[in-house]
């Protein structure tokens, strides 16, 4: 039996499906030990249930889905930092056209342009300061603990079919009963 009270989540077809070990009713949700020691079937609906087995992947989904919101935000400020040049670009095409004076307004259009791009700068070392590095996120099946009662439950029935096994093989091979008596009778 794994000393590691871990489980991980796995799905078998719907025509391989067993009773559940809470329940027994038909279930293709099984959970098993990182070493493949230990498995059993269980319901969707149990694993639901804090008393039964605690999910120990949780801070890793609430990590990924806040590493997702931050480049969103990124993505959004750097649309808007693009539609803003775009503006830009096409307002100095006009007022080219429009003055005479084109080096005065390069100059200004310039100075204009370093401060935009310090805003988009800042901004963004802002969203990555808040981006940690991200954990190494098992995108695969969940993890479970089982609660203390039911982790015990499993172990005692692991000893138990170990126990009978050798029971079984004791039997078999005649060690367990006497030798006849050897010698003379009477």
């Amino acid at each position: 039996m794994a000393s590691k009270n871990l489980y991980h989540r796995r799905l078998v077809a719907e025509s391989s499906a067993k009773a559940c070990w809470i329940c027994y009713k038909p279930s293709s949700t099984v959970l098993i030990t990182p070493d493949s020691d230990d498995w059993f079937h269980v319901c969707p609906g149990h694993l639901k249930d804090r008393k039964f087995a605690i999910p120990q992947d949780e801070d890793d989904l609430a990590e990924k889905k806040r590493q997702e919101e931050l480049e969103k935000e990124i993505e959004v400020v750097k649309k808007e930092f693009e539609e803003k040049m775009r503006t830009k670009l096409a307002r100095r095409k006009q007022k080219e056209y429009e003055k005479e004076g084109k080096r005065e307004e390069k100059k200004a259009e310039t100075k204009d342009d370093e401060k935009d791009e310090k805003e988009k700068e800042d901004k963004l070392k802002e969203l990555e300061k808040k981006k940690e590095p991200a954990k190494a996120v098992f995108d695969g099946p969940r993890v479970f603990e089982l609660h203390k009662s039911f982790y015990q439950m499993r172990v005692q029935k692991k000893r138990d079919a170990e126990m009978a096994k050798r029971h079984r093989e004791r039997l078999r091979n005649g060690a367990v009963f006497p030798s006849v008596p050897g010698g003379t009778p009477g």
